[in-house]
């Protein structure tokens, strides 16, 4: 069965990476934003200094995108992504450690980050795939 060409096109494919890079750049201008909400962020999650870390977190979730989206070294975009998503899950939803009434929830965005840090590796794999291929 031949796939319709519209699923295959340059323009689906990079409204599906924006899709997926939607959280990061909105959680980026939002803590660019209000900087200070930011650095509360962090300390809430034991990062500090506060403010060097909510710099780090603004400039890799905007940056990474911007690899990401522009096709730039979109493998490393990608992998940074990955690996940022799998540590805000193992930071922020600890699950195994919140209350009975909270840990369905907690649990449900644990493997919905884990699911997103897999989306990111498959998407550096396809880029480094077509690069090794001299397909682009």
């Amino acid at each position: 069965m031949k796939m319709p060409a519209v699923f295959t096109s340059p323009a689906v494919r990079w409204l599906a990476l924006l899709a997926l890079c939607g959280a990061y750049v909105q959680g980026g201008l939002v803590k660019l934003m209000d900087f200070n909400g930011a650095q509360a962020e962090m300390a809430h999650f034991g990062l500090h200094p506060a403010h060097l870390a909510a710099a780090a977190v603004i400039l890799l979730e905007l940056g990474a995108s911007a690899l990401v989206l522009t096709g730039r070294l979109r493998w490393l975009g990608a992998l940074a992504l990955a690996g940022f998503t799998a540590a805000a899950a193992l930071m922020a939803n600890r699950y195994w450690e919140a209350p009975a009434d909270a840990r369905f929830m907690t649990m449900n965005a644990f493997y919905e980050h884990i699911g997103l840090a897999g989306a990111w590796v498959l998407v550096a794999w396809h880029d480094l795939t077509e690069r090794t291929h001299g397909r682009r």
